[in-house]
Parts: C-alpha cells; sequence; structure tokens
C-alpha cells in the first residue's frame, strides 16, 4: 500500500517537500487552497512534482473525505494562505496531533496574533486594526501615536507586501486609503488595515521545527533591508548567526514564548523580530516553512532544513533542539531601481565566476517587463554565496552588487 503525504499550497520552493518525501518512498498529493493556483504564485506552480492535485472549492467535507482517502503521514502547509485549512484537515482527520485549534487565527492573521502575543504578557508592538479612518484616527489618539512613525500594512499577506512606512509628522491617511480595500498577494481583499507603532532596530528570523510542544532552532538569520519610498522591506541580504552568538539565545527565548501564545506545537514556523533598544518585538510568526530560497540556503550553512526535518519527524520520529553552522552563508537579494523591460539578464550569469557562488535564482528572462522592487515579491531575484571565509562572502557580495549595476531596464514609455 502506497504511503502519501498532503501538501497544502506548495508554491515555489515548497515544492521541494514533494522531492524530499518522494526519496523515502512517499508520494507526495498538493492541495491547492484555492480553486484556481494563486496569480502571484504561478511562477512557482509546480504540478509535475505531484502524483495527484487536488483543488478546494469551499466544500470541506468532500475535501476532508479526498485528503482522508489518501490515509496520509502528514499535511503540511507550503506557505501562510495554507495555515487554516491544514489545521481544520489534520483537526478533522488526526485530532491533537497539529497546532492548538483555537489558536489558528492567530498563527496567520497578524491582528489575533498580536492580541495573543499582548494576553501572554509577551512584549509587543502597539498595534490596531481598522477597518475605517475613523477607528484608525481613534486609536492613534488613544495610543498616544499620533505624528509618531508608524507602518501600515495587510493583516493577512506576506513578504511584505504593502507594507507601507508612514514617518513622523506625515499623514498616514494616504497609505491607509490605497491598502483599505486593495487584493493582497494572496488574492484576500484587505477590508482591514493594521497600524503598528514603528520599530527602530535589527531585524531577525527564527526558523524553527517543532515536535509535540518541543520547539527546536533550525538556523537564526540577520536581515539586512532597505527602504525605498515609503517601502520598507526591500530584501537585501540575510546572514547566518552561529549558535553560540548571545542574540541567538535572546531570540530563542522570545519565540518561544511567542510559539506557545499562537499555539504552536508541531511543524514549521517562520518568526520575524526586530531586536530594538528596549528588546525583541514580534513582526509576525508564520506556521510555514521560511520561503525564497531559505531552505537551500540552510543545507549550506547548517547542513540541515526544516524541510528536512519534516521528514525525519513524520517517517523517523526524529527531534533535533538546535543547529550548527557547517559553512558561512549569505543570501543576496538583487533589486530593480525601476520598472520597465529587462535588456541584459544574460549579465548576472557573471555572479557564477565568484568563488563562493552556489547558484542564482532569476525571476525574469530577458526582454521581460520586470517591476520596480518594493518587497519580496518584486524581486529580480538571489544569489547564493556560501565559503569557508567570511571575508570571502563580503568580497563577492560587492561583486554581485556591481553585476546587478550593470542590468540595464529600459524606464516603459508613455
Amino acid at each position: 500500500m502506497p504511503r502519501h503525504v498532503i501538501l497544502v499550497d506548495p508554491y515555489s520552493e515548497a515544492a521541494e517537500y514533494a522531492h524530499a518525501f518522494r526519496r523515502r518512498g512517499v508520494r507526495p498529493v498538493a492541495v491547492l487552497s484555492t480553486p484556481t493556483p494563486l496569480k502571484s504564485y504561478l511562477h512557482g506552480w509546480k504540478p509535475e512534482a505531484f502524483d495527484a492535485t487536488h483543488f478546494h472549492d469551499g466544500d470541506f467535507a468532500k475535501l476532508v473525505r479526498i485528503v482522508g482517502g489518501y490515509g496520509p503521514v502528514a499535511i503540511i502547509p507550503g506557505n501562510e494562505h495554507a495555515v487554516g485549512l491544514v489545521d481544520a484537515l489534520i483537526e478533522e482527520l488526526a485530532p491533537g496531533t497539529g497546532n492548538v485549534p483555537g489558536l489558528s487565527a492567530a498563527r496567520r492573521d497578524k491582528w489575533p496574533m498580536v492580541q495573543a502575543t499582548a494576553k501572554a504578557g509577551i512584549p509587543h508592538l502597539r498595534t490596531f486594526a481598522a477597518a475605517n479612518e475613523e477607528e484608525a484616527a481613534d486609536w492613534l489618539r488613544e495610543a498616544g501615536l499620533e505624528g509618531r512613525a508608524l507602518v501600515l500594512k495587510p493583516r493577512c499577506s506576506g513578504g511584505t507586501d504593502g507594507v507601507h512606512k508612514v514617518e513622523a509628522g506625515d499623514d498616514w491617511r494616504p497609505a491607509f486609503r490605497r491598502l483599505l480595500g486593495s487584493t493582497n498577494m494572496f488574492d484576500l481583499t484587505n477590508d482591514s488595515i493594521l497600524l503598528q507603532e514603528f520599530a527602530a532596530g535589527t531585524e531577525f528570523v527564527v526558523d524553527t521545527y517543532s515536535v509535540d510542544g518541543e520547539l527546536g532552532l533550525t538556523a537564526v538569520v540577520r536581515y539586512s533591508k532597505s527602504s525605498r519610498g515609503d517601502r520598507i522591506g526591500v530584501y537585501d541580504a540575510e546572514d547566518y548567526l552561529l549558535p553560540g552568538d548571545p542574540l541567538v539565545g535572546v531570540l530563542e527565548a522570545y519565540t518561544r514564548q511567542v510559539a506557545r501564545a499562537v499555539g504552536v506545537r508541531t511543524g514549521c514556523t517562520h518568526t520575524e523580530i526586530m531586536l530594538t533598544d528596549d528588546g525583541p518585538r514580534l513582526i509576525e510568526i508564520a506556521a510555514r516553512l521560511d520561503g525564497g530560497c531559505a531552505q537551500q540556503a540552510a543545507r549550506l550553512a547548517t547542513g540541515d532544513s526544516q524541510i528536512d526535518r519534516a521528514v525525519r519527524h513524520h517517517l523517523d520520529s526524529v527531534f533535533v533542539p538546535g543547529f550548527e553552522i557547517v559553512r558561512p552563508t549569505r543570501v543576496v537579494w538583487l533589486s530593480a531601481p525601476n520598472s520597465g523591460t529587462m535588456r541584459n539578464a544574460e549579465v548576472l550569469d557573471k555572479v557564477r565566476e565568484l568563488s563562493s557562488f552556489q547558484k542564482l535564482g532569476c525571476r525574469y528572462p530577458n526582454g521581460s517587463r520586470v517591476p520596480k522592487t518594493e518587497d519580496l515579491f518584486t524581486t529580480l531575484g538571489w544569489v547564493l554565496l556560501s565559503a569557508p571565509d567570511q571575508e570571502v562572502l563580503g568580497r563577492d557580495t560587492r561583486q554581485v552588487r556591481e553585476i546587478e549595476a550593470g542590468v540595464v531596464i529600459d524606464p516603459p514609455t508613455l
């Protein structure tokens, strides 16, 4: 009797789950939580990686019968959009083996996420979800945040989609109006907007894999990001911290508190934390694997990944509490300074000559119309670097930036 694993919304790098389980003799089946693939993820949809694909048409009972018919060894979310559906399927088919069902929204929606964190007494950023300008204005006044720097963003999106900074003294209403009623990268309408006090500091990622309530660190990563106008989520680079770094202990302790508050018990989490002068503050926690090229980078840096841990957990009952760094590794993100037509994508191939080069991920072929980079979804791609010496990474990163500067993007004609 063949064994199956159910992967819900396994777009982009989450498709690697399919290959990892197949190598162990388990057949991967895809379930998409929407009647058609999400437009924003079409470039990362790989139906050929799965034995079968099913689309959720809104009939949950029917989907339970389909998924249950496979007798799956696991049901796993591929991205944020899948979290609620996976929680519901697990509770129906294998109750008690997943995350806490009553806190499912807090692992996906940033508003109940903050509320759960606050209820647990964990230091957090002052935050409110407003459905109109009057609610927003009232809260800002009551919270003492009038005239202060703010961040506005959708409640249920990802990849810094729709994240806007409002500088101190500037009017927050134009950004609020642009976001309210707009459609985010998961084809959801932003019917209320999150307002949050701006947190200055350094942003980190804490990636984990939990088994039966035991949280294990898989990696801790320092983000380098920059701003482009009021868009503050332009990814520049990611670097892996050594497990003995004092910051790892601080970030791990905070992540454990947040994970308990939102009911994480089993599987991957990807937690983004701003380390401020007042200590760590939650940006968000997502009950899914770290996306982009993170799993490939983690394997180079640590010799392991969240996907590999998921396979060992579900097939071998293995839990790993921590991680090690086996090789300095960096992800360098590529940006487009303006929208237009990319004329010489081949220039990026020069990065392959760098001594630390591992892989180039370019989203656009030559002649493509490319957007101005404002978030993770609008990057040109990434370069994965790894070497025995951190200084080599620094030197090669400078070379990547010189090569990137040679990309020609012709502005659109009026």
